[in-house]
Parts: structure tokens; C-alpha cells; sequence
């Protein structure tokens, strides 16, 4: 399976979507709100790591290296 930011972004408007629902009340909207919070967790993650290995990316061009041999592999992206 391989995932990009823009399944991410895809996830964060549909989790926006959800929460704007005003159907959604009480126990319904907690859990929901719940759920939002651990996107948003996760998102951030994501989110960093993804700028990790942008980082390290221009500095790996800035310095002429060869990416596929001087970079740790989890910057490799």
C-alpha cells in the first residue's frame, strides 16, 4: 500500500466533511470529534516526517551527494 500527502489531504477534508455534519449530535459527535483528534495526531506526524525528508533532500542536492548511497534510508522518502 503506499500513500501520499494527497490521500492525506483527501482523509483530512473527509474527516472535515464528517465533523460538519449537523445531524451529528451527542455520543455520535464525540465519538467523531474523538476520531478527528487522532487524525490530526497522525496527520502530524505524517506531516513531519514528509518535511524530514524534504530537508534532507535539499541538502543532499545542495551537496551534490548521491541520495541512494550517502543518506540514511528512512530520509530516502
Amino acid at each position: 500500500m503506499q500513500n501520499t500527502l494527497g490521500d492525506l489531504n483527501n482523509h483530512l477534508f473527509a474527516q472535515l466533511e464528517r465533523l460538519g455534519d449537523e445531524e451529528l449530535k451527542g455520543e455520535n459527535l464525540q465519538e467523531e470529534i474523538g476520531r478527528a483528534k487522532a487524525v490530526t495526531s497522525l496527520a502530524s506526524q505524517i506531516i513531519s516526517n514528509a518535511s524530514l525528508v524534504l530537508d534532507a533532500r535539499k541538502i543532499a542536492n545542495e551537496f551534490n551527494l548521491n541520495t541512494d548511497s550517502e543518506l540514511p534510508k528512512i530520509l530516502e522518502g
